[in-house]
Formats: C-alpha cells, sequence, structure tokens
C-alpha cells in the first residue's frame, strides 16, 4: 500500500541488595541527570512509565499521593531516583516488575477493538492484542482505531512514550485513505482541508494535508494527514460535509507504514522509525 500515490485495493469481501532506601532527587543539570542514569540511578516516574504502570506525569501524582514505595519506604518527593534493577518498587502493595521495552506495529484487521484485553472484549468482539502471538508482555495499544477502520496501529509497554506521541504539542502526523460516500466536491474539500463543525459544536484545526486520490459518480478516496486528532475525527467529518466516510485506512503512523505487511500481522519497529518517534517526542536523549 503506498501512502502517497493510489488507494488500498478493496478487500475480497467487500496487529543484589535490597536494603538501600530511595535516593531523593536535587536539582542538576541535564547531563548530570544522564550520568545518574548511565549509573543505574532513574528518576522513578520514569521506571513507573518505563514498566507500563503510568505515564510520567501519572507517576507524579501516583508519588504524591503516596502510594509508592521503594524497598519498603513510601516515597513522596517526584523525581526521586531508583535503581531499577536493585531497588524494590511496588505501587499499592504491588511489586513493580519493569520488562524490557516492546515497541510494534500492528496491521490492523476490520472488525478489531482497541482493547487491552488478550482475547476478546465485553461484548465477544476481537481485540487488537489477540493478534500479538508469542508476545506475553502487557502491553498496550497507542491511541486507538475504531472497530471498522484498519491499518498501522503502535502497540508499546512504554507509558511514557505512548503518552508523548499522542499528545498535540509534539504534533506526530497520521496518514489515512478515506474512502467517501459520493463525489466530493471543492466546497466540501476545501472545508476538510480548512475545518469543520462537528456535531458538537467542535471546529477541526486545518488538516496538514489534503489529497484527493481518485473520484468516481458513486464515491471519492482522499488521503488525510493529521497532526491534532479527535475522537473519530475523520468519520465525524465525513458526516459533518454530509459524505459519510464509507472506509477509513491509516497508512502511516508518522513514517511507521504496514506497507507488505498482512492484515492481523504484526512487526518489531526498526531502529530508525524508533529513532524518529524518539527525537520527534523528545526522547532521543533516553
Amino acid at each position: 500500500m503506498s501512502r502517497r500515490s493510489k488507494p488500498p485495493k478493496p478487500p475480497k469481501s467487500d496487529g543484589g541488595r535490597r536494603s538501600r532506601g530511595p535516593t531523593p532527587a536535587k536539582p542538576a543539570p541535564e547531563r548530570a541527570q544522564d550520568i545518574g542514569e548511565l549509573t543505574g540511578q532513574v528518576r522513578l516516574q520514569k521506571v513507573l512509565a518505563r514498566a507500563g504502570v503510568s505515564s510520567r506525569r501519572g507517576g507524579e501524582a501516583l508519588i504524591a499521593e503516596g502510594r509508592i514505595k521503594v524497598n519498603g519506604q513510601v516515597v513522596t518527593t517526584p523525581g526521586t531516583r531508583v535503581d531499577p534493577v536493585r531497588d524494590r518498587i511496588s505501587v499499592d502493595g504491588k511489586l513493580v516488575e519493569p520488562e524490557p521495552p516492546i515497541y510494534l506495529v500492528l496491521n490492523k484487521p476490520d472488525e478489531s477493538v482497541c482493547s487491552t484485553e488478550k482475547k476478546v472484549d465485553e461484548r465477544g468482539r476481537a481485540t487488537v492484542i489477540s493478534f500479538l502471538r508469542g508476545i506475553d508482555a502487557r502491553v498496550f495499544p497507542v491511541g486507538r482505531l475504531d472497530y471498522h477502520t484498519r491499518g498501522a496501529l503502535l502497540i508499546t509497554n512504554d507509558g511514557e512514550f505512548a503518552s508523548r506521541l499522542l499528545h498535540p504539542r509534539h504534533k506526530v502526523p497520521r496518514t489515512y485513505h478515506v474512502k467517501f460516500q459520493g463525489r466530493l466536491d471543492n466546497v466540501a474539500i476545501d472545508k476538510l482541508r480548512a475545518g469543520v463543525t462537528l456535531e458538537d459544536g467542535t471546529v477541526t484545526q486545518p488538516v496538514d494535508e489534503l489529497l484527493v486520490m481518485r473520484d468516481t459518480e458513486t464515491n471519492t478516496w482522499v488521503q488525510i494527514t493529521l497532526s491534532h486528532e479527535l475522537n473519530r475525527q475523520i468519520r465525524r467529518m465525513g458526516e459533518a460535509v454530509e459524505h459519510p466516510v464509507l472506509k477509513l485506512i491509516r497508512v502511516a503512523f508518522a513514517d511507521v507504514t504496514v506497507d507488505d505487511l498482512p492484515e492481523g500481522q504484526f512487526r518489531q519497529l526498526r531502529e530508525t522509525e524508533l529513532g524518529d518517534l524518539r527525537t520527534r517526542t523528545g526522547l532521543s536523549g533516553g
């Protein structure tokens, strides 16, 4: 599937020692912080994020609420440094066991839900996690694609990584191929490009890119790139211009694509892809 050219083919039937207490954080230049991490001392909220417990901001809240213990001692100071290998960290009495970070991309099939359930959700629908054969770690999707939306879905156990990818300030683009019902005229295209008023009164921000790929008398295929995305935004935009979305496929998350990856299959992110995402979100320094 090409990101920038032709629309996708239609489906045939129209993925040591544990006695030490925590070390309180002290103001220090950024370089000193990096040295601390190289010697095993890492900010507590970062350990929580890497373990998939929360984002760093969420970890700060847990610390402030007194729900975190390090080596049996309650820690309430944000920025406290710990050794994730030697120190025993618990949340509400449950031991945190950091796992190696996992970064995947799944070609999400139609009729699957973005849930962390292993097999099916409460309504019996297949979950995206059910396609991750051989992955036993606790992982979760980065954001959501709705039940009938297909394509590139990032999956990880790194809470901070996911949080940054989704934060609007980092402007990480997502590119979609969209089949709209009916033929879009210039007025509809201009509205989609510049921003439309949704059913709840929200006005969408201008899209990064809108390219008409192919149209017929009965439908129009469009490529849309967004870096600020609301819940079900593209489907709601279609309703707003009276051209409902018939098919919606995410073909890229930043530069991560599912080209040549069959639906329901997944792969690890390549080093270049992961490096790009970390740079975009300010995580390239570790």
